[in-house]
């Protein structure tokens, strides 16, 4: 009914014309035709079902549970027949119901939660909490890191986000991430938050130092400044814990969370900060609003998410499948130590990093070609991201690590071409 009612070549010219010029360029470019059709579980196939990829991007998070998982698209089958999106300005049923359920999964004091629709804009509000709370300015964020594109998540943000939108909010810096002594430099009297990824994806799924968190939380109990806590790619099971900073016994004092909370069905995003924080909110309850935040729709289906992503031998799953998937590396890196330098992973999430940066593009095209849908991070193009369904499987896990293998080869042979061609053109001398 909806896919396949045009072309390839259709699709492309209106994506082109009416969507984005730019993409499409690229992606011709790059001889990255791919046109999603049908989609089931870890795998989505192109418009024309000749071509399957198993998805190893996940779109950050968003397909958790894979595509069309049979519990989530009941969930909101089931609610059409009762419900719509709702009024964000009445009392909700489904919002209550849901923020209770979170409120006992989420860790220590963290028992209120504030929806909205993408990471984004749950970020926004939670450095506006952040300063409508201590009545300061400054916001700490850590260099790699990402946390969307609106008003706030961008001034938060690497250069690359923002330099070209002109002047943004002030108040921003960076510090590197894992440097507790850059940070110590840098928190001051002046300082609302520290903002930071538990494990910053874009920036390579970057791991601190030991004792880093636990610093991180003493430096800003002392200061007074809030830690919020991005678990917007992180959370959610995707580390083997429900919550990356689960590992460390620690509590933000806002965690920001979504991708995962849509079950691929319906977007949702949630600030769930502590009855502490939600005293800002009491004189004025609706100084913050968002029309489309926690729709009753998307409430049902994150609920039925949370049911799965909480049952019995879930978390088990994934920490047993990333055990599989490191082992694999390993030996991969002992094979192919020209292109693979090493990598990091918690979880099914693996930052695998490669000899040099332009490999990363590389890669991502040779594991196009053998099958696996995968990108290099933004802000470190050095780094392959690797972040399967956590519904992935021995076989699934099996064929990741296979591809892998076929696209080293293709990488050493393409960056063998790319050597050569360089070694000509300065033979050749400088055109005259």
């Amino acid at each position: 009914m909806y896919i396949g009612r045009a072309g390839r070549e259709e699709i492309f010219e209106e994506f082109a014309s009416y969507v984005s010029y730019g993409k499409v360029e690229i992606y011709r470019g790059l001889g990255f035709d791919f046109v999603p059709g049908r989609r089931q579980g870890c795998y989505i196939w192109d418009i024309d079902g000749q071509k399957r990829l198993l998805n190893c991007r996940s779109s950050g998070g968003v397909f958790n549970l894979g595509h069309r998982h049979p519990v989530t698209t009941e969930a909101l089958r089931s609610a059409l027949g009762e419900l719509d999106c709702g009024d964000h300005l009445l009392i909700s049923e489904q919002r209550a119901a849901l923020a209770k359920k979170l409120a006992g999964l989420l860790p220590g004091d963290l028992t209120y939660t504030i929806f909205s629709v993408g990471g984004g804009e749950a970020i926004d509000l939670a450095i506006k909490l952040a300063r409508g709370h201590t009545g300061r300015a400054g916001v700490i964020s850590v260099s790699g890191g990402y946390h969307g594109t609106t008003g706030l998540a961008t001034a938060a943000g690497d250069p690359k986000w923002k330099d070209k939108f002109g002047p943004l909010a002030p108040g921003f810096s960076q510090v590197p991430f894992g440097d507790l002594g850059a940070l110590e430099g840098v928190v001051g009297e002046d300082t609302a938050a520290v903002l930071l990824e538990t494990y910053p994806a874009t920036g390579g799924v970057k791991v601190p130092p030991d004792g880093y968190f636990q610093g991180l939380r003493e430096i800003c109990d002392r200061t007074g400044a809030l830690w919020i806590d991005d678990e917007v790619q992180t959370g959610l099971g995707r580390t083997g814990t429900l919550w990356a900073v689960d590992e460390y016994g620690l509590t933000p004092d806002i965690m920001v969370l979504g991708k995962g909370m849509s079950g691929g069905i319906y977007p949702l995003s949630a600030t769930c900060i502590s009855e502490r924080l939600e005293l800002f909110f009491r004189d004025d309850p609706f100084i913050h609003i968002s029309t489309g935040g926690g729709t009753e729709l998307g409430c049902v289906v994150t609920m039925a998410m949370l049911d799965v992503i909480t049952g019995p031998g879930f978390l088990e799953h994934v920490r047993e499948m990333g055990e599989l998937l490191e082992e694999g590396l390993v030996q991969l890196g002992e094979r192919h130590h020209d292109v693979q330098a090493g990598f990091r992973r918690k979880g099914l999430m693996a930052g695998i990093d490669m000899v040099e940066e332009p490999m990363g593009l590389l890669l991502s095209m040779e594991l196009y070609k053998n099958g696996v849908l995968a990108i290099f991070a933004d802000n470190n193009p050095r780094t392959m991201i690797i972040m399967p369904p956590l519904i992935a499987g021995e076989e699934e896990i099996g064929e990741i690590l296979t591809a892998l293998e076929r696209s080293y080869d293709g990488v050493r042979e393409s960056w063998d071409k790319v050597k050569t061609a360089e070694e000509g053109q300065e033979a050749d001398g400088p055109d005259v």
